[in-house]
């Protein structure tokens, strides 16, 4: 952000500072009554959102317990490592869900933007998370086609089709929402892998149970987890370039420099930067050079609401004219 500072103090303070000073006081004012409409409209979302946070870290965490108190019952260390494994599960549930009520605090003089980034941070931390838990299941996985190991197929299987339902009802509570929002989808993309994994040692544990074939058990790990490493790739880089400012994935660069250019009385748009204040919403900043800066008004409410369609929530415009001092020579 201190960039933006530095470019205004370099296109020559003193010529915009009237200017600015009325454009912040009018952007303030749209903010607000831009954020009571969104609030209204998203009301919903949040709530069924909420709810199936709760159910779903409800459901997770009977399930550990029952895992747990069969794995020390059957003296079972694979039913031990699933409870501990969906013990991370929780965990990325939690975190989204901690996220996901920062994400709606109010700005404070320390954090400007509140703590709307933490979904960023969060939904990269769940991939990392991911990530480790594919390792260990490929470790384990080769370990266990060196060294075969004696499974109780009917106890494993009953146990991992349980696991089946859970994880499938709690993928399927935000499976609506994750395609809008990349930290609802860290939270899916555990649950989804989950219910993989799974499924694969309910399959395995019927084929050992009428084949006696112990390598089954690790052969289908190792198919799990290219899957996973397939379905989470996305989920990495998309968090990655989030953290990293840059350009979310469903907004269109040449799109936005586009819809402004084409804008009545727009001559041209340069220093534009688009990033993501959280998972869901994104800001952008310009210079937009116009002919008179008299239609300067009309012009910056006609390009926010063309930046609304094209993905763009917060938008700051710096306006300036051929004479203006500023005109390609500030750095970028």
């Amino acid at each position: 952000m201190e960039e933006h500072v530095h470019e205004h103090a370099h296109c020559g303070e003193h010529d915009h500072h009237h200017e600015h000073n009325h454009h912040d006081d009018h952007e303030e004012h749209h903010a607000h009554g831009h954020h009571h409409h969104h609030h209204h409209d998203h009301s919903h979302v949040i709530t069924s959102l909420n709810r199936a946070f709760i159910i779903g870290i409800t459901l997770n965490i009977v399930y550990v317990l029952a895992e747990a108190i069969a794995g020390l019952g059957f003296h079972s260390l694979g039913l031990l490592s699933d409870a501990g494994h969906n013990l991370s599960d929780v965990v990325s549930l939690v975190l989204a869900l901690i996220a996901f009520k920062l994400s709606g605090s109010l700005a404070t003089r320390k954090y400007t933007y509140g703590y709307k980034k933490s979904t960023i941070l969060i939904s990269l931390l769940n991939a990392l998370i991911l990530g480790v838990a594919v390792i260990l299941i490929i470790v384990e996985s080769v370990r266990k086609i060196i060294n075969p190991e004696p499974l109780q197929g009917e106890v494993v299987s009953i146990v991992a089709a349980i696991g089946v339902v859970i994880n499938g009802v709690t993928a399927y509570l935000f499976m609506k929402d994750q395609k809008r929002d990349l930290n609802v989808k860290g939270a899916y993309m555990h649950m989804l892998a989950d219910t993989l994994v799974s499924i694969g040692v309910v399959v395995s544990g019927i084929l050992i149970y009428f084949t006696g074939w112990y390598v089954v058990d690790p052969i289908i790990g190792l198919v799990v987890a290219v899957v996973i490493i397939f379905a989470s790739w996305e989920l990495l880089r998309d968090s990655l370039r989030l953290a990293l400012d840059g350009v979310p994935a469903h907004v269109d660069y040449d799109k936005v420099v586009s819809v402004m250019e084409k804008a009545e009385g727009v001559r041209g748009v340069h220093h534009l930067h688009i990033w993501a204040i959280s998972t869901t919403e994104n800001a952008l900043t310009a210079h937009v050079l116009v002919e008179e800066l008299d239609e300067m008004e009309h012009i910056k409410e006609h390009l926010k609401e063309e930046l609304k369609e094209v993905g763009v929530s917060h938008a700051t415009l710096e306006f300036e004219t051929p004479q203006s001092k500023c005109n390609g020579k500030c750095h970028e």
